[in-house]
């Protein structure tokens, strides 16, 4: 009997295919699954309670008449809707609503669902029209400059941006489905989904791909409910082949919009389209967003994007001086790196700042202009002296290489080099013996200990180790 519901509604899709647009056909009639047939009442599986509402309100004179021509005058259809109960296992239940019992109605501003390719008299109404086209086109809202050449990978975003790639090169077809990155302002999270939406515009020209913010996305709901367009409004949505979120955690404590986001949401996963989503905090440290929400973020993958460590932080000043055509000195990169450490745009302010002094100014780019223009900038901000640029300083002033800190060679001055950044790492930070020992030649912590000894020793007997100590400590401090 199920084989023969099968080949009744494979029928009546042959009909309906030849009566609507190739879209609306896949966006509302392919996802549909017959599931029996019994007494001429044909049983056919839809997505959900939206899905249902919309094949009654705008397809209920073509389902009537092509059941009525399979089926005969006495032909009937039931829906059975699948529920999702958060958590819970998700199940069907089936409504007897006859084709026919319920009358047709049209909104009178869509007689036709919205065609994105070849769009229609009376569209969707499109919160993203390009206005001046003739032909119905979606602003992705994309920002050129924030693309994968642009984006400097490092310890800190690795996972992140691999994750990004792979997304990119096969959207809704990874595992990465949806894909959540999540950091603290300005470490990148929001360049990177950019970045990703760049690349599959390139790669798949034919696909929509679309950028949006939480806020926006918020008050395009407001406007929906307000002129009875809330249909629509999902409609559109629902299309949408690669939908990006920023900042997703400000649904919180918006019950409505989190409850028509999560019919989105279901009918873009469904349809194996790529959702990806931006937050500052992981799914399990989000407040306000219900469980059923909560649950789906963590069905692909969540992304930690982390603070940029000093030579990160180098990276993306460099590549920001080649994209701008400016050279600055070394010393002044490394010491904009190393002052602002909190994120990278307040890393990029800085160094658009410096820029702005020398050319108001026509002072010469130098450390000191820098130190002036980081005390005005960074004033409320505390330096962070890692182990990593104590070592950089004290390589730099031996002339050696931060690996040969790292190797077990007995030579007199890479000793004392070793040596000296244990004490120092030991005065200016707050890491253990043990931590300090393992990123300075992986020695335990009783060398730690027998370094610091041995250069406070000198230090008490030796006055020229002493002014050398002592000038090695202000090029850090520096």
């Amino acid at each position: 009997m199920e084989k023969y519901a099968v080949e009744v509604w494979e029928n009546c899709l042959k009909v309906i295919k030849d009566n609507i647009n190739f879209q609306s056909y896949k966006t509302w009639f392919l996802p549909i699954t017959a599931v029996k047939l019994s007494e001429k009442v044909l049983t056919i599986q839809v997505p959900s309670q939206f899905f249902y509402e919309w094949l009654e309100e705008h397809y209920i004179g073509l389902l009537k008449k092509t059941i009525k021509k399979e089926l005969g005058n006495e032909g009937r259809l039931e829906y059975s809707i699948i529920v999702d109960n958060s958590d819970s296992e998700p199940g069907p239940y089936t409504i007897k609503m006859p084709t026919g019992d319920k009358k047709a109605t049209i909104n009178p501003a869509v007689s036709m669902p919205y065609d994105l390719n070849k769009g229609s008299s009376k569209e969707i109404p499109n919160p993203f029209i390009i206005p001046g086209l003739k032909k119905l086109k979606i602003n992705s809202q994309l920002i050129e400059s924030y693309s994968f050449d642009n984006f400097i990978e490092g310890d800190c975003n690795r996972l992140a941006r691999s994750a990004g790639f792979a997304v990119a090169g096969n959207p809704g077809k990874t595992a990465f489905n949806p894909l959540l990155l999540y950091s603290q302002t300005g470490l990148g999270k929001t360049h990177l989904s950019h970045a990703i939406g760049l690349q599959v515009r390139n790669l798949f020209p034919e696909k929509t791909v679309l950028y949006v913010t939480t806020d926006q996305f918020i008050n395009q709901f407001i406007d929906a409910v307000k002129s009875n367009n809330h249909n629509d409004f999902v409609h559109f949505y629902q299309m949408i082949d690669v939908l990006i979120i920023d900042d997703i955690h400000n649904l919180a404590g918006k019950d409505k919009t989190q409850d028509v986001f999560f019919h989105i949401f279901n009918h873009l996963n469904q349809k194996s389209n790529q959702i990806i989503l931006t937050s500052d905090k992981p799914p399990v440290e989000m407040k306000g967003i219900e469980p059923r929400l909560l649950s789906r973020f963590k069905w692909g993958l969540s992304a930690d994007m982390q603070l940029p460590d000093f030579e990160t932080r180098i990276a993306i000043l460099n590549k920001k001086l080649y994209n701008d055509g400016i050279q600055i000195p070394t010393e002044v990169v490394e010491y904009l790196a190393y002052n602002i450490n909190t994120n990278i745009r307040e890393l990029e302010g800085a160094y658009i700042s410096l820029l702005a002094q020398s050319s108001l100014n026509k002072k010469n780019i130098t450390v000191e202009l820098a130190r002036q223009m980081i005390d005005k900038f960074v004033k409320n901000n505390v330096r962070e002296i890692s182990i990593d640029y104590i070592q950089k300083v004290i390589c730099e002033y031996f002339k050696i290489t931060v690996a040969s800190i790292h190797s077990k060679t007995r030579k007199r001055n890479i000793v004392q080099a070793r040596q000296l950044s244990m004490y120092f790492s030991k005065k200016h930070t707050n890491s253990s013996l043990a931590s300090i020992g393992h990123q300075c030649g992986n020695k335990d912590h009783a060398t730690v200990l027998h370094a610091c000894r041995t250069v406070n020793n000198l230090v008490e007997t030796d006055k020229q180790f002493r002014a050398f100590v002592e000038e090695l400590d202000k090029k850090i401090k520096f």
